[in-house]
């Protein structure tokens, strides 16, 4: 043993503790050095055959070797306990950190939004009303008389006998007629139920928005023009409709609007049934029993009404064949509309 051997153990010790990153790699470390056979005291056990004028310079690099073997350990465990406190075990702090994944709205809020921006800009105000709805306002006042056939289309989910969950939203139609007087040009969004079976065309829950407008002097061609601006601001330019015959309690005459099938430019596809079109909405001119119904005098007062589902306008608008996939929270689909 002589200077030089130790000045390379010194050396070696550095190097080992720089690959030392777990405890047990650092007890290995102990073992191999620190410990009363470990390599430091055989080396300083050599010191006794050293020759006498040696030992003096050879006992002051022992004690460098150490020190320097027993600091680095130290060291090297004080930052493995700080590492440990700090993490989860298992994460390796070198990796790259992930990017946070940016929520976004669900399809149905975002279709919802834009069709509010749009009536908004035609000058319709927004009004909302309860979910838990009375006969009256669900039906009656609507023009459905208690043995009318039209209650059949509606399938009810009664909570007992004077309290039912509403399934469309005219009854917010009817209370905005009995708080105000005419003029009147408001937009109805929001949850309707119904009791049907759940399959890939319908669900127990979904979205509606409808819209009335009462005044003096309204005519179903203003109907006409306010549905045929918005369909060409909400599905493009380019899109055609077309008004068809069709029967509602509370509208008379009644409507339902078809618009050129925009996936396939009314060529005809799977969406459109082969057909090249899409219906997208009822409406019609508000029956005169329903002004009565809120004290109006349909003497005076005309209006119109209309009605579309939201979830049914989304899964046409992004090509979705399945309602239930809305209500999934499924990720895979949710991330597609970020």
């Amino acid at each position: 043993m002589n200077i030089h051997s130790v000045n390379e153990t010194i050396e070696k010790v550095k190097s080992d503790i720089q690959h030392v990153s777990t405890a047990e790699d650092l007890e290995l470390f102990r073992l191999k050095y620190l410990v009363r056979k470990g390599i430091v005291q055989q080396m300083f056990e050599g010191l006794k055959t050293a020759a006498s004028e040696e030992r003096p310079l050879l006992g002051k690099a022992l004690n460098e070797l150490r020190k320097t073997a027993q600091q680095l350990y130290d060291d090297k465990k004080r930052d493995l306990e700080q590492l440990k406190t700090t993490s989860r075990e298992g994460i390796d702090l070198t990796i790259p950190g992930r990017r946070r994944p940016v929520g976004t709205k669900h399809p149905v809020t975002q279709a919802l939004d834009d069709m509010t921006d749009i009536f908004k800009s035609m000058g319709f105000a927004v009004a909302l009303g309860p979910e838990i709805e009375d006969d009256f306002h669900n039906f009656e006042a609507l023009n459905f008389p208690p043995d009318h056939p039209a209650r059949d289309m509606q399938d009810t989910f009664f909570l007992d006998k004077t309290a039912l969950l509403r399934t469309h939203t005219s009854p917010v139609q009817i209370r905005v007629m009995m708080n105000r007087k005419p003029p009147i040009r408001h937009i109805m969004p929001g949850r309707v139920y119904r009791n049907e079976a759940i399959s890939a065309r319908s669900y127990c829950m979904f979205h509606q928005l409808e819209g009335l407008a009462v005044d003096e002097n309204i005519t179903f061609a203003e109907l006409k023009g306010t549905l045929a601006t918005f369909a060409k601001k909400f599905f493009g330019s380019t899109v055609k409709y077309v008004f068809r015959p069709s029967f509602f309690p509370f509208t008379e005459p009644s409507a339902e609007m078809d618009i050129s099938c925009f996936l396939c430019k009314g060529k005809g596809c799977r969406v459109c049934k082969q057909t090249g079109w899409l219906e997208i909405l009822g409406c019609g001119m508000v029956d005169p029993n329903v002004f009565k119904a809120v004290g109006y005098d349909p003497e005076k007062v005309t209006g119109y009404a209309f009605g579309m589902g939201i979830d049914r306008t989304t899964l046409l608008l992004y090509g979705i064949d399945d309602i239930r996939m809305l209500y999934e929270n499924d990720v895979r689909l949710l991330n597609q509309f970020t």
